[in-house]
């Protein structure tokens, strides 16, 4: 009995304190459990955008008050690069958080090599083989977040890598529409053709399926944390849009004034120097919509407050090439390009959970800088096996400092757009770029010359030697593949392409702009299956 009598006792002795101790927890303004709950992530990445395409960051023609958002929200990195001025590269950069000669997936996967490229191209040298996908000894930043208990989704655009190497082999859970190809195939309106993402109806826009996908993804997992990265195939080519949409900017473009000539000859290709393109502004916004479709679920789940955000775009905005859509000025080049407008890119974070972070941060940063931030807001911990080139941001995100680093780009290949190979380094305020073709180095001061017009290398041979030597040694380190020459470069038939260019491309790409902005301007009976669409 005596037992039985201490038993009770001791139980409720234990009730007694756990009550004083949960009553004493909350008057000393314990974590609550949902404050406990680890950040979610929404990864966002739009294909080709450029750094200027956006009209918080300077843009008077495209209209982008979501993404804005995000901006005016979050942290801007003024000085924010992609890992490669085309797109597998970097998406490759973004999942490993290594630089491109490292993973090795240097050029997108499908361009041509070696002497199969010499017998189409007619080139100084010929670009060096590639890998054509993430290995498997890379533990993906979607690996990394699901071994620590997140949920994981992918939806949009992969093209690094073919079956066994697509996103479910890579660490996401789910995956909507992600496969070996990189542009929307049929199109952004159904019917389209993706054997990863089956249409609804005929005229459903392809960008908007991919939000609600990710939506919905969101609320089904909205009690526990979850890894969501959102890849839009927009704002590649096949630029297209609604008749409503175009014939808003159309107007637009009209009453801002349009000037008589939107080309100039860059280097190699002409290059458009103003936006006023209504078929990819229309696509823009579109993107921008599916933006605000994922950022008003977050809201109406109560899930804002406790969700890391990032968007960023895969290169720069395509000024030469594919369709001559938009300009980077007063960034020099485009996708492809070893220039600012090539690697320069929105780059913003917004991490609620970080108080009083400042709202704009210069230091240069990368895309290879993703994965060790995103891993060091959530509290995961780096595997020591994965080789990481970036660095975490957080200290920034704080108001603190980081040291001085060099970054590295590693493209020894021709793009389609008018890149030449080469292999890049940027410190401090200096970018050196070397050149495959001749051995050339070009150095600008970003500083004093952030258009790139003026090469300083050889009033500075002191900085140009440094920055050759580290470039040179990290190369050798990477085991990184260079160009060999050409033996059956024609430089006759080199100056004739490049005459044509000059005369005939240029003035057919003035009419193709002219064009898209007469009033009776129709690209085909229903508008890219657009006029079909219920949204």
């Amino acid at each position: 009995m005596n037992a039985i009598l201490n038993k009770k006792f001791e139980l409720i002795l234990c009730l007694f304190f756990t009550v004083i101790i949960l009553n004493a927890c909350k008057t000393k303004g314990t974590i609550s459990k949902e404050e406990k709950k680890r950040p979610n992530i929404l990864f966002i990445v739009a294909d080709d955008l450029g750094a200027h395409d956006l009209s918080y960051a300077g843009s008077t023609y495209y209209e982008t008050p979501n993404i804005d958002a995000i901006a005016n929200e979050g942290v801007e990195f003024t000085q924010g690069y992609a890992a490669a001025q085309v797109c597998s590269p970097s998406r490759a950069s973004l999942m490993t958080g290594q630089h491109t000669a490292r993973h090795g997936v240097t050029d997108w996967i499908g361009a041509l090599t070696g002497e199969t490229w010499g017998e189409r191209k007619n080139t100084k040298v010929l670009p060096p083989e590639y890998v054509h996908a993430i290995s498997e000894d890379n533990i993906t930043i979607a690996e990394a977040f699901k071994a620590d208990g997140y949920k994981t989704f992918f939806a949009g655009k992969w093209h690094i890598g073919d079956v066994p190497y697509s996103p479910e082999n890579n660490g996401f859970e789910i995956n909507i529409g992600g496969w070996e190809v990189g542009s929307p195939k049929g199109g952004y309106y159904a019917p389209w053709s993706n054997p990863k993402l089956d249409y609804k109806y005929k005229g459903e826009n392809l960008t908007k399926r991919l939000a609600l996908e990710t939506a919905d993804f969101m609320s089904d997992n909205k009690d526990e944390p979850f890894f969501a990265f959102l890849s839009f195939y927009a704002v590649h080519g096949p630029i297209e849009t609604t008749q409503e949409k175009w014939n808003k900017y159309r107007n637009k473009a009209e009453a801002q004034g349009i000037p008589e000539k939107g080309f100039e000859m860059e280097r190699i290709l002409p290059i458009r120097t103003v936006q006023d393109n209504p078929v990819y502004a229309g696509l823009v916004e579109s993107m921008d919509d599916a933006v605000g479709v994922v950022l008003n679920r977050l809201k109406e789940l109560g899930l804002d407050k406790n969700t890391i955000i990032v968007f960023t775009s895969d290169n720069g905005g395509v000024a030469s090439g594919d369709a001559f859509s938009t300009t980077n000025f007063p960034l020099r080049g485009g996708k492809g390009y070893q220039w600012e407008g090539g690697i320069r890119e929105p780059y913003l974070i917004k991490a609620p959970m970080l108080k009083n972070s400042p709202k704009a941060i210069s230091y240069p940063v990368s895309g290879v800088d993703f994965y060790p931030t995103l891993l060091d807001l959530a509290g995961v911990a780096l595997n020591p096996k994965q080789i990481i080139d970036g660095v975490s941001l957080v200290p920034l995100l704080k108001g603190e400092s980081l040291e001085d680093r060099a970054l590295f780009w590693h493209y020894p290949h021709y793009g389609n757009q008018g890149g030449e190979p080469v292999s890049i380094i940027r410190k401090n305020e200096f970018k050196l770029i070397h050149y495959y073709e001749d051995g050339k180095d070009e150095l600008y001061n970003l500083n004093t010359d952030p258009k790139e017009l003026n090469d300083v290398s050889s009033s500075n041979l002191e900085i140009t030697k440094k920055l050759r030597a580290e470039l040179d040694e990290y190369l050798k380190n990477v085991d990184a593949k260079v160009p060999t020459t050409n033996k059956n470069y024609d430089a006759k038939k080199a100056t004739e392409l490049q005459e044509n260019r000059k005369t005939k491309m240029m003035q057919s790409l003035e009419k193709q702009r002219k064009d898209f902005l007469k009033k009776d301007f129709k690209p085909n009976e229903d508008w890219y299956n657009s006029s079909l669409t219920k949204d």
